[in-house]
């Protein structure tokens, strides 16, 4: 690894460098303090892609966790050195390029514990990798039911692989349980979705195919699947309109969300943007890039990127983020910024060691309030235990957060205690639709 004599203070009692190292297969991003390189330091690896937005956000919600330890005196007594490895391939499904920047990590930079992007159809290799090399790996995605269901099936080898995104099947009821609510302030029955045709998104799809009329009773009256690359919404409004539609859910991943808000928004579609999924809107930035025709859409977001003191932690950390980088933190950033400085800290301090097996047993009775959770809890399968799930009344779990863009603000809108909390209510557009007729 190389050395660097560059060294910049930073918060004062800390000199680190970030230094970026050109490798074969990727480049290999290093944040180091200036003491020797030795068993003093606790090394964590990022696997993620470091030149994409929310790659690029968790590197930097990786270089303040180790700041903020390091300011505290690092990790029983040891500094913090994080080191990322790019996994930019053609696409966040480039199972080979994913698998080798994991394997760097552990074979050419002898990382300690992996803080990684792992998206459902390669988590499955990522899986195997670290279970062959008895090495902790915390994805910050979701993933689905069948990564966390290898670990209940197959504990011994499956152990040290841990989520703090939710898992497919707790997503999609947080999501389904939202559309419940909906209808019980609005009245509107009339259901739709429109979602781009990539496989994750499919599998949801299907999901609401079976959900929304025969578990929940909605009348799904549209069903509509657009191609990537998709920016004139056009038709797919007109037909959602001819179909009666009062409520029509997202499930778009990408900049596509902001077109499609856009159109909503100009040719004063009657019908309510609710819930699912929608990329490009979730962020504060969305307000100023849609020029405010996001207002009264309902998006999922995150705390700390939403403005909103879910726990103590969250806007203290929200702040700091900002100060250090003058961007606004997004679900990346405040996943790896929970997983280093609050459940992987914690866990290697009660474990007094950062022995694998121990810090295993130390993250599987992981108790402790992070930005995203005023009690972030392992389930038995190694993912976050959520709010609908709690076992004990006065546990405060992880939550599926829904938010209403408001006169430029993110207000939250779901779960129901959380928006009755807030002093909350929908809001509905100025032009004509369903909404003219709740009392």
């Amino acid at each position: 690894m190389l050395d660097s004599k560059a060294l910049t203070k930073l918060q004062s009692i800390i000199f680190i460098a970030i230094i970026v190292v050109a490798a074969v297969g990727g480049a290999a991003y290093v944040l180091r303090n200036d003491d020797n390189q030795s068993s003093e330091t606790i090394k964590i690896g990022i696997l993620a892609d470091l030149d994409a937005l929310n790659g690029h956000s968790m590197w930097q919600g990786a270089v303040l966790a180790a700041e903020q330890l390091n300011a505290k005196g690092g990790i029983l007594g040891k500094k913090v050195e994080v080191v990322g490895e790019d996994n930019d391939g053609e696409s966040v499904e480039d199972i080979n390029v994913i698998t080798t920047a994991l394997n760097r990590l552990i074979s050419l930079h002898n990382v300690d514990f992996i803080i990684g992007f792992a998206p459902s159809q390669v988590a499955l290799a990522v899986q195997d990798i670290v279970a062959n090399n008895k090495i902790i790996f915390i994805a910050t995605t979701g993933g689905s039911d069948e990564i966390t269901q290898r670990v209940l099936d197959d504990y011994d080898k499956c152990k040290y692989y841990f989520q703090i995104g939710w898992n497919a099947s707790a997503m999609f009821k947080g999501m389904t349980d939202s559309f419940a609510l909906m209808r019980e302030q609005t009245g509107f029955n009339k259901i739709g979705y429109i979602g781009e045709d990539v496989g994750f998104v499919k599998a949801l799809m299907e999901g609401l195919d079976y959900t929304l009329p025969e578990v929940q009773g909605f009348d799904l009256v549209y069903k509509g699947k657009f191609p990537l690359g998709t920016v004139d919404f056009s038709s797919y409004f007109a037909a959602a309109e001819a179909a009666g539609v009062e409520v029509l859910v997202p499930l778009i991943v990408t900049d596509a969300g902001i077109p499609f808000v856009k159109e909503w928004h100009d040719r004063q579609s009657p019908m309510l943007i609710y819930g699912g999924s929608l990329a490009g809107i979730n962020v504060p930035e969305s307000w100023e890039v849609t020029e405010g025709k996001c207002d009264h859409i309902v998006t999922n977001a995150f705390p700390m990127t939403a403005d909103y003191p879910i726990t103590s932690e969250t806007l203290p950390l929200r702040e700091v983020y900002i100060s250090r980088w003058n961007e606004t933190p997004d679900y990346g950033a405040e996943f790896v910024i929970d997983a280093i400085e609050f459940i992987l800290a914690d866990a290697i301090k009660r474990a007094g060691t950062i022995e694998t097996e121990a810090v295993v047993d130390a993250l599987e009775e992981t108790s402790i309030e992070t930005t995203s959770a005023k009690n972030f809890v392992f389930t038995p399968a190694h993912c976050p235990m959520l709010g609908e799930n709690m076992l004990d009344p006065d546990e405060e779990y992880m939550l599926v957060l829904l938010f209403q863009w408001q006169n430029g603000e993110m207000l939250p809108v779901y779960p129901k205690q959380v928006m009755e909390e807030a002093g909350v209510t929908l809001t509905y557009p100025a032009w004509s639709g369903p909404w003219d007729n709740i009392s």
